[in-house]
């Protein structure tokens, strides 16, 4: 006689979990992105319009550097999000 097999449910709203974690991590790869993009942009404007200004120069890489870690952190996102997910314990 062969017994039917009996799989665990998982816990109630886990699906929900899930998906509220991936919208979040969506929505924060995007906005991170949008803003380094945006600081690129402005960066490179006051980086060309300079002039030989050194303090025009310096603000203009600051702004790319900022651009630079922007983009790192919206690469990392999804990272961080698991990593988030499985202390939360989703």
């Amino acid at each position: 006689m062969a017994l039917p097999r009996w799989q665990p449910k998982p816990p109630a709203g886990t699906a929900e979990l899930t998906r509220v974690f991936t919208n979040l991590r969506n929505w924060l790869t995007g906005l991170l992105a949008a803003l380094a993009t945006l600081m690129l942009t402005i960066g490179g404007v006051r980086y060309l319009v300079a002039g030989g200004d050194p303090g025009e120069v310096q603000k203009g890489k600051a702004a790319l550097k900022a651009a630079a870690f922007g983009y790192s952190l919206a690469v990392l996102a999804p990272l961080f999000m698991n990593v988030l997910r499985h202390v939360v314990g989703g």
